[in-house]
């Protein structure tokens, strides 16, 4: 039984600001080996700012989020001006709008590579469809929270999924992926634990793997399902650290999104934990640690984050977040309660 509207906005508030969390932590971490975060910052506890050679976080203070968070909101905003039908064509000129906004500031931060190369295709004509058509990284997935707070868990939430995919990400080893992690919070929102929530996230990757165009890779629902069993039975820091080296920490939709889960459940399900965790990885530490945020705020609610790391976010508006959480609901509250869940 879903539970009352309260408790679903205040869990899908804790998406969004989990997912800002985790994103945050990464930021001064990202594409750095775990030898050179140990080696700059020790290890990462709270928020630090990145180092002056950062190749894309130089210049951040501590705490700030990037591109993680902003897409997720973007593709929030989006979701609630499509009226009921996802605009391709308003997601794209949102990214690109985005992205020269990002440059204005002076950002480096910028768009992932299979999203600006559909980005490009589309501009030359191509559909939606079709620009999408090589995305497998995990743009798609780092984003998706949105669609998992409006829509509840249902055969819609995956053509939900995969219809905001198609003109990035329209593969199937991205769109399983970003299913995977908008059940976990679609049922989170419902009030289940990140325990109960996962185990239906290996189905819905299952059921999205017949979506978009195959890609050669490994399946999604095998490796999330992998990595949840790796995390179980890790008892050591050497059991956690072989079982990221067989992960892998890339932006490649099948190494960083199981490394989200296993993060989720190695912090048994706290925004935090799966924050520090995630910023010690190395490789793509701020999506990682935004995903398992997103899917541990989702099944916890605001009352299990750190309220004084949550004011010490820089470039992430909470009321504004608060805003678009309680819209997201009640749209799913609506269509719920008309037959259309």
């Amino acid at each position: 039984m879903p539970a009352s509207i309260s408790v679903m906005k205040d869990r899908a508030l804790a998406a969004l600001v989990g997912g800002a969390l985790g994103d945050a932590m990464g930021m001064p971490t990202q594409l750095l080996s775990p030898g050179q975060i140990s080696a700059r910052f020790g290890r990462v506890e709270t928020f630090v700012a990145p180092s002056d050679d950062h190749p894309v976080s130089r210049g951040l203070e501590a705490g700030t989020v990037t591109d993680d968070t902003e897409q997720t909101l973007l593709l929030g905003m989006v979701l609630l001006q499509s009226d009921g039908k996802f605009d391709h064509h308003r997601w794209i000129e949102a990214l690109v709008a985005w992205e020269n906004d990002i440059r204005a500031r002076g950002g480096y931060d910028l768009l992932g590579p299979s999203t600006k190369r559909a980005i490009e295709a589309i501009r030359s004509g191509l559909s939606p469809e079709e620009a999408g058509r090589y995305g497998d990284t995990n743009g798609a997935a780092m984003r998706i929270a949105p669609a998992g707070i409006m829509v509840p868990p249902s055969a819609r939430l995956i053509h939900t999924v995969a219809e905001t995919c198609r003109a990035t990400h329209n593969t199937s080893i991205a769109i399983a992926a970003a299913a995977a992690v908008a059940t976990v919070v679609s049922h989170g929102v419902d009030g289940l634990s990140w325990r109960d929530a996962t185990s239906k996230a290996i189905d819905a990757a299952k059921a999205a793997e017949t979506e978009g165009a195959w890609v050669a890779g490994a399946r999604l629902s095998s490796r999330i399902a992998w990595a949840l069993d790796m995390a179980d039975r890790a008892g050591t820091a050497t059991d956690i650290r072989s079982l990221f080296d067989l992960l892998g920490t890339s932006v490649a939709s099948q190494e960083s999104v199981p490394a989200a889960f296993a993060t989720l459940a190695l912090a048994d399900g706290d925004v935090w934990a799966a924050a520090q965790l995630a910023a010690n990885l190395g490789g793509d530490t701020d999506t990682i640690g935004a995903i398992a945020g997103t899917m541990a705020g989702a099944c916890s609610g605001m009352a299990h984050l750190p309220r004084e790391k949550i004011a010490r976010l820089k470039g992430f508006d909470i009321e504004a977040a608060r805003d678009m959480a309680e819209k997201l609901v009640d749209i799913r509250v609506a269509a719920e309660n008309s037959g259309g869940g």
